[in-house]
């Protein structure tokens, strides 16, 4: 009787083993996925375009790498956008900047032989520019700017297999679909997902390359997720993919408490939780993009943050942590920020009305609120900068506000502040703005 039973369950998985063989193979083929991301800073040369490729030659597993645009490529085509809607004769001498920058680099991994399909997308650009913008500035820009990911992808996937490192180059725009919020697209899921998991399927391939920040409408039209989007698109894949991890590529050695460029003895943090690292990211910490880790802790995938100048070094992990953590003050500096005050004319005091009238003149402006702080009849918003001109909003707040502004500021947040690490950061500033919480300081001073 026991071996009947045990005959017929054997029979039975050999039959479900037969009938699920590609469903099961998918899945041992992708349980050991990665995804890398490399930034602009990780690609801006010839030689570090090579150190991407020695690092890629440390790892078997299946690997998705994502790329942003070379060096300050994606500034550069900022002020080409810009001259472009504009019509300026200057988007040409701009353009000159883009190509030269890009067929230097290629002169020196191809031997002065650039490949064919960097040639294509060059000329696609150059003939975008000889056609009359629209005019919707926004769409412009995301039509312009995605050229910076597609030349460096194409760049590093040309020279990978120019170096005998097989790899496919996948345009991001085919699979990573989005509404049409140009500038600052919302991913569509659902069909992302399926997408993704048909063009990255690693059937015939163990590397893919492709580019990070861009997406498409379903109608085909390129969109970008944001500034720095590049971590949002690497959370993207690694989550619908369910990879094993997400590491980002840095030119610093992990997560630091302290920008080292803007403070000395910043050291590194060998361990984050999710919400340690949101909470950094959206106060202004350059190290990760603030979408990045929503998709990645929905899935509990670890996020990697590691140097490509000492790619063995371990770097930080971020993930979910079971245990208090105990971490020294990390300071975060954003700078250029304008702190904007109205108060009601009429000596009203400030109602959920009025916060709702102006979150929303904010939002239609895609101006970017750090820090709020209200008063009886006091309404304090602390901004980015904004692109657009900041007077017409000033003057749609002069309506109904008493409204005055002080520009040239920063915002300083200390998370797990101390009274040695508020008196530092304090001291000889001039202090516009306080508030503090349980864990977090924010100054904003001159």
């Amino acid at each position: 009787m026991i071996f009947f039973r045990m005959c017929k369950f054997s029979c039975n998985a050999v039959e479900w083993l037969k009938n699920n063989s590609l469903v099961l193979s998918k899945i041992l083929k992708t349980s050991k996925m990665k995804v890398f991301k490399f930034g602009g800073a990780s690609v801006k040369s010839a030689e570090a375009v090579r150190n991407v490729l020695q690092i890629l030659k440390g790892y078997n597993e299946n690997i998705v790498v994502v790329i942003s645009a070379m060096g300050k490529t994606t500034n550069l085509l900022e002020t080409l956008a810009k001259a472009y809607f504009e019509k300026s004769d200057n988007k040409w001498s701009v353009f000159q900047k883009f190509r030269n920058y890009h067929t230097d680099i290629s002169d020196l991994l191809f031997d002065k032989n650039t490949p064919e399909s960097i040639s294509i997308l060059l000329t696609e650009l150059e003939n975008k520019l000889r056609i009359p913008p629209s005019f919707d500035f926004n769409f412009e820009y995301d039509q312009i700017v995605s050229y910076g990911e597609l030349v460096s992808t194409r760049l590093v996937s040309e020279y990978l297999n120019f170096a005998g490192f097989t790899n496919s180059w996948i345009d991001i725009r085919t699979c990573l679909r989005t509404n049409n919020k140009f500038r600052d697209a919302t991913v569509d899921w659902d069909l992302t997902e399926k997408l993704v998991q048909q063009v990255l399927n690693f059937e015939e391939e163990k590397l893919y390359v492709t580019q990070g920040f861009i997406g498409a409408t379903k109608p085909n039209l390129t969109t970008t997720l944001g500034r720095e989007g590049s971590d949002f698109t690497a959370a993207i894949l690694g989550n619908v993919l369910n990879a094993e991890d997400v590491s980002i590529w840095k030119d610093v050695p992990g997560v630091l408490n302290a920008d080292p460029k803007k403070m000395e003895g910043a050291v590194k943090i060998d361990e984050l939780s999710y919400r340690e690292a949101i909470e950094m990211s959206y106060s202004g910490a350059q190290v990760i993009h603030p979408k990045t880790m929503k998709p990645l802790h929905n899935k509990g995938i670890p996020l990697l943050v590691k140097s490509f100048v000492s790619p063995l070094e371990k770097g930080t992990v971020i993930h979910e942590v079971d245990h208090k953590l105990q971490l020294q003050p990390v300071f975060i500096v954003k700078e250029n920020q304008v702190l904007i005050t109205i108060s009601p004319i009429d000596f009203s005091f400030i109602s959920i009305e009025d916060i709702n009238k102006v979150a929303y003149l904010l939002q239609e402006n895609r101006i970017k609120v750090n820090l709020i702080q209200q008063s009886a009849i006091d309404f304090n918003l602390v901004v980015d900068f904004p692109e657009v001109d900041l007077n017409p909003i000033l003057k749609k707040l002069s309506e109904n506000y008493i409204a005055r502004y002080n520009t040239d500021l920063k915002l300083i947040t200390i998370r797990h502040f101390n009274k040695e690490a508020l008196h530092k950061m304090k001291k000889d500033k001039k202090i516009y703005l306080e508030q503090n919480s349980r864990l977090t300081a924010r100054l904003v001073v001159k």
